[in-house]
């Protein structure tokens, strides 16, 4: 009897997922009954130190931000049931846009739905076969899923590594345009990409420089604008892409930023612009809000900055290996899959928030838990962490002394 080609598919998918269990790299989903921030509630009514949210300035919780998100509901509505260009755009939509140019240092800007999105639709529109894109190996998924659906020719440099970047260049050197892509903080490791020295070779060799900026809009650099500040190199980076929904609020949206012809050509060519809803009104009139603010002060920024400084000197006292570096992404390795599932596991008996990452997310043998500062935390709740991480890692061997 032959087995119908439904039953081999599902029960295909079901020995997957089960592998994925055994393989200790099956990854769950922790339910939150409360708001975003620095503490939360579970599901089971637990409270939690949360301690990986992309939630940089603490804002996602804030009432002054939902306030500003719902005045926006009240006054243009829950939605547009349309796309920018049929009948989608509301003044608000025009406002953030605008209020985001000044904020980066550029002409103009597009709104998406997502951050993914922006990445996904802005290199078709812009470049064909006759020129060359030039990727940093680490860059995001969605700059990679962006980059396949262009017909323009593909180079790809070793991460952070400036001196393949300038092989990739001359590789490059018989195509019309070429572009630099890469994130400006990247995510996994939170290094910062050298910006400068990617400026200086992008004049040498005449290429478009382009950065996803969706782990730096708000807080890198001396005023938070962005890795292109903390580099000082605003005015030199040709299109950025970025988030509304990390520190800048942490709802949803995306946009693009770069000079007017190349944001005219996106709203004309772009594909998740064109065939995708408008972003919610309320998510544009909150971002406007937070703006607004970061551009009266930088306190938000400078607390993340101590938080930031004071937990990565502990947790290396502790006995921890992390990432090097300052931003407020800091990994703590534990190389292996498994024991990073456990350990977040662990950790989440102690009343702490995180997650353990591992291939394909990161490279095979580099597994982690990835703690992410924000400025809504406390002194007192970074010492609550680490005394959590110091008992779960001697509870687990992972520390010598």
């Amino acid at each position: 009897m032959t087995i119908p080609a439904k039953t081999t598919f599902f029960s295909g998918l079901q020995q997957n997922l089960d592998q994925l269990r055994e393989q200790g790299l099956y990854k769950p989903e922790r339910v939150l009954a409360s708001r975003q921030g620095a503490e939360v509630t579970s599901e089971d009514g637990r409270m939690l130190i949360n301690m990986c949210a992309n939630n940089y300035l603490g804002l996602s919780g804030q009432e002054w931000v939902a306030q500003a998100s719902i005045e926006a509901t009240e006054k243009y509505g829950y939605g547009l049931s349309s796309v920018r260009f049929i009948c989608g755009t509301q003044t608000v939509h025009k406002q953030l846009e605008q209020a985001i140019s000044k904020f980066l240092g550029t002409e103009d800007t597009i709104l998406y739905a997502a951050a993914f999105d922006a990445n996904g639709g802005v290199f078709e529109p812009l470049f064909d076969e006759n020129d060359a894109i030039i990727s940093d190996a680490l860059n995001h998924a969605s700059i990679i899923d962006g980059i396949r659906l262009c017909k323009a020719a593909r180079f790809r440099y070793a991460h952070n590594d400036m001196a393949d970047l300038e092989v990739q260049l001359q590789a490059a050197a018989d195509k019309r345009h070429k572009v630099i892509v890469t994130d400006g903080v990247f995510s996994m490791d939170g290094t910062i990409a050298q910006l400068d020295k990617i400026c200086d070779l992008a004049d040498k060799y005449g290429a478009l420089v382009m950065i996803d900026e969706c782990h730096a809009s708000g807080f890198m650099g001396a005023t938070g604008r962005g890795t292109h500040e903390h580099h000082n190199v605003m005015g030199r980076i040709d299109i950025i892409t970025g988030t509304l929904g990390k520190a800048l609020g942490g709802a949803m949206g995306g946009f693009t930023s770069a000079r007017k012809e190349v944001i005219d050509m996106l709203r004309q060519k772009s594909r998740p612009y064109l065939f995708s809803n408008t972003l919610a009104p309320s998510i544009a009139g909150a971002s406007l809000a937070v703006l607004q603010k970061l551009s009266e002060s930088t306190e938000l920024r400078d607390r993340l900055h101590e938080n930031t400084a004071f937990f990565r000197k502990e947790i290396e006292r502790i006995g921890f290996t992390i990432k090097p570096g300052t931003h407020p992404v800091v990994p703590v390795m534990l190389f292996d899959a498994p024991v990073a599932q456990k350990f977040a596991a662990r950790m989440y008996e102690l009343g702490v928030l995180l997650s353990g990452f591992f291939y394909p997310v990161v490279p095979m043998g580099q597994a982690r838990v990835r703690v992410q500062l924000s400025a809504a935390h406390t002194r007192e709740q970074l010492e609550t962490v680490l005394k959590a991480f110091e008992q779960a890692g001697r509870e687990l061997g992972l520390l010598k002394n």
